[in-house]
């Protein structure tokens, strides 16, 4: 077969450019004449929305019978990378049932608020986790030989004016807040394509940003796919062509191709670019098609319960007073909530399923014994049923414990449009109410795809966050709530108390076409652990039905060069009397210097299951990027020297063990001293070189015997004045000349 550089070589001008725009919403491009097949791509991220016929972007039409894993925003709460990269592999092996070439997906931008109305799309607040996760996904689903498509590159962090909002980021929050998972996705997922963003990133949109494309994506972080854009993300094609975005998605019925032909014809655009273009989405294709196999077994039962078992894994117990859960069978429950008989387990929009078959919560207990259903309130109304709500108060009161299903429905949590507050449905809040007042044995389980208020969460026993579980969350919600699976799951975003608490309250969402992303690096945990605002729940939170103790801490090196890495274990002991996984989460705490830097950021985790009374060894690595911040006067990453705090960390805010680690930066921000420059920011050098200028000089300003403590500047003010002065100020109080400074200047910025 000709390779993709071979084929181009064959094609005409008009071809080509044909091919750098879709067949229709969903197939590249086919060349006939040439036997170049039309490849199939399809929207994921949690399973296969195949539209066979009719076609839309926004899930409007019917999709093939498919599977629902649990959605994004609750695969992450797994902390588990082996669990991702088994449901990356089951959906990998769906698509080649199917014939789609590109699973469109993982969607990993950050949640950077609780607003956003595509949060559970994503995986995190915190970049190390969703780059982490998404590392393992994208190599499951392409260890079957098919690709992914990894979104929305970049900053795409609102649907409000979703597609013409510029998202305004500082070079140092972009690099270490909202790109370091794309990063890992294509250093070390080695994605196939990249699909960008709809917004503009600092003025340039997306679809036609030459240095997110190009400089970034393929020239520093080494991708060698293709990049498709969103689906009608495309302002300006010719631009976008020599930018670095290969196709265009859907068919624009040949318009965009024709101004691109028309534009090498009239020479505003090099022919080179339009190769390469078409090469890369050759060369993506043929991976594909060199290696289909249409004859995958697709097993949609075993597929099914995969989903379950991933939902169980995933699902965090947020309270467990008096140890109300996990139930028992001979205990009478009430189960009440619409959500419990039609739960909602995946968000709308581009994402949503066509789910083979759903396993609600009361599908899972049939034929239990001592249980009792109420519908309580309606989930498609905000209204109180009186009638329904007065049938779970007497059903609360004859049980012995009750377990009020609740969230969000679909219409406050979707692509499309943000959520304007994080309130629940007023009458599921009454619900809960009124149920915990009626049997104080009540726990919650909630269904929905980012935080939620909590008003009630005093008046209840028990919550368990089960965010949007996918098709067989009944499975997952008894096993936990009965002791079946002990829950593991962890928080992989902060939960508030107020929305007023979060970092980007008062600029969520900009003015007018213009988000600036004011809070900075300060987004999630980092904002509420440096400023130590109260929080419902923190970042990495999670209980368990039994305990674990943290011992033994111990590391490779006590000081290391920024240029090693060095090796950090711990002993992990289930001191409890049931099996259960414990989620070992690793912070890295910086120096005190007077740079801005949150208090810590998780730089490792792993989960390890254990048995009661076993102790097992957990070992992580940190390397430069463990320690190092984006200097944007190196343009790179640099590490300050100094003592770092190793912490083992229950969570964002629970440190259990800690240790000291010096280490050396290797790397020297560049230099460069002029008469502005005051004096405490001078290096060690260049102060010296001061001091012989001035010889006697600074003692004398620093402030002599003389200065006491009734002067009117005594030597600690005098000092502090001191280390303010622009160096031009020498010249102002007469201690040096305008020669002698230029001189001084000269000599300090030698190298």
């Amino acid at each position: 077969m000709k390779t993709a550089k071979e084929l181009v070589r064959e094609m005409t001008l008009e071809e080509k450019c044909s091919m750098l725009s879709g067949l229709d919403f969903w197939h590249t491009q086919p060349i006939p004449r040439l036997g170049i097949e039309a490849v199939m791509v399809s929207d994921g991220p949690h399973g296969l929305r195949k539209q066979a016929e009719k076609t839309d972007h926004l899930g409007l039409n019917e999709s093939i019978p498919a599977v629902c894993f649990p959605a994004a925003c609750a695969m992450a709460a797994s902390f588990d990378r082996a669990l991702l990269r088994r449901v990356g592999e089951a959906m990998g092996d769906q698509c080649q049932h199917e014939q789609v070439g590109v699973n469109l997906g993982p969607a990993i931008n950050i949640k950077r608020s609780p607003l956003c109305g595509r949060n559970f799309e994503y995986m995190s607040e915190d970049p190390y986790l969703a780059g982490e996760l998404a590392v393992s996904l994208i190599q499951g689903v392409q260890s079957k030989n098919v690709g992914v498509s990894v979104k929305h590159f970049a900053a795409n962090n609102q649907e409000h004016r979703r597609m013409s909002s510029d998202s305004v980021v500082d070079e140092r929050t972009l690099r270490e807040i909202y790109l370091p998972a794309f990063e890992a996705a294509a250093k070390r997922g080695h994605a196939w394509t990249f699909m960008c963003s709809y917004n503009k990133l600092n003025g340039e949109y997306a679809s036609q940003h030459k240095w997110l494309l190009t400089d970034l994506l393929r020239k520093e972080w080494g991708f060698d796919g293709y990049v498709m854009s969103d689906w009608g993300a495309v302002s300006d094609r010719v631009k976008g062509v020599e930018a670095g975005l290969d196709l265009e998605m859907p068919s624009s019925n040949g318009e965009r191709d024709r101004a691109v032909m028309k534009a090498v014809q009239e020479g505003r655009l090099d022919e080179k670019y339009v190769d390469q273009a078409v090469e890369r989405i050759l060369d993506v294709n043929l991976r594909y098609l060199n290696n289909a196999k249409p004859e995958t077994p697709w097993d949609k039962e075993a597929d099914h319960a995969l989903a379950g078992r991933a939902a169980a894994e995933c699902m965090v117990l947020l309270k467990n007073e008096d140890n109300i859960l996990p139930l028992k069978k001979e205990e009478k429950v009430a189960v009440i909530g619409e959500f419990a008989a039609k739960p909602r387990y995946q968000g709308g929009g581009s994402s949503h399923i066509n789910s083979f078959k759903v396993t609600s919560l009361l599908n899972a207990l049939a034929g239990e014994q001592n249980i009792t259903y109420a519908q309580g309130c309606a989930i498609k109304s905000e209204e109180t049923d009186a009638a329904l709500l007065a049938a779970a108060v007497e059903a609360a009161k004859a049980a012995d414990k009750a377990v009020v299903v609740a969230g969000l429905p679909d219409s406050f949590e979707s692509e499309g449009y943000d959520r304007t507050h994080m309130r629940m449905p007023e009458n599921q809040v009454a619900l809960i109410e009124a149920v915990a007042k009626a049997n104080p044995n009540t726990v919650v389980l909630l269904y929905n795809g980012s935080p939620v208020e909590m008003p009630w969460i005093d008046c209840v026993k028990g919550v368990i966050e089960g965010y949007l579980g996918g098709q067989n969350v009944g499975f997952a919600s008894r096993a936990v709530l009965y002791g079946e699976v002990n829950p593991c799951g962890r928080l992989p975003e902060t939960l508030p108390e107020h929305l007023e608490d979060t970092p980007c309250y008062l600029t969520y969402g900009g003015e007018g076409n213009r988000a600036e992303y004011t809070e900075g690096v300060f987004v999630g945990y980092r904002w509420y652990t440096s400023k130590l605002q109260p929080v419902l729940f923190p970042f990495g939170y999670g209980l368990s039905y039994t305990q674990f103790a943290y011992a033994n801490l111990r590391l490779s090196a006590n000081s290391i060069k920024d240029t090693d890495t060095v090796t950090v274990q711990v002993d992990v002991t289930n001191i409890g009397a049931v099996p259960g996984k414990e989620v070992v989460q690793l912070y890295v705490a910086p120096p005190k210097t007077d740079l801005i830097r949150p208090v810590r950021e998780l730089k490792g985790f792993e989960k390890v299951e254990l048995q009661p009374g076993e102790t097992k060894t957990v070992s992580f690595t940190l390397d430069e990027r463990s320690f190092a911040y984006w200097n944007t006067a190196l343009h790179g990453w640099h590490v300050v020297s100094g003592d770092y705090d190793i912490q083992i960390c229950r969570n964002a805010e629970e440190v259990e063990l800690g240790a000291s680690l010096q280490v050396t930066g290797t790397k020297a921000p560049p230099r460069h001293y002029d008469a502005d420059t005051i004096v405490m920011d001078l290096d060690e050098r260049a102060m010296g070189i001061l001091q012989e200028t001035m010889q006697g000089a600074m003692g004398v300003m620093g402030g002599g015997e003389e200065a006491g403590e009734d002067a009117a500047i005594n030597a600690e003010m005098s000092m502090a004045m001191m280390r303010y002065m622009p160096l031009r100020t020498f010249v102002s109080f007469g201690s040096m000349t305008l020669q002698n400074l230029e001189q001084l200047l000269d000599q300090m910025n030698k190298e």
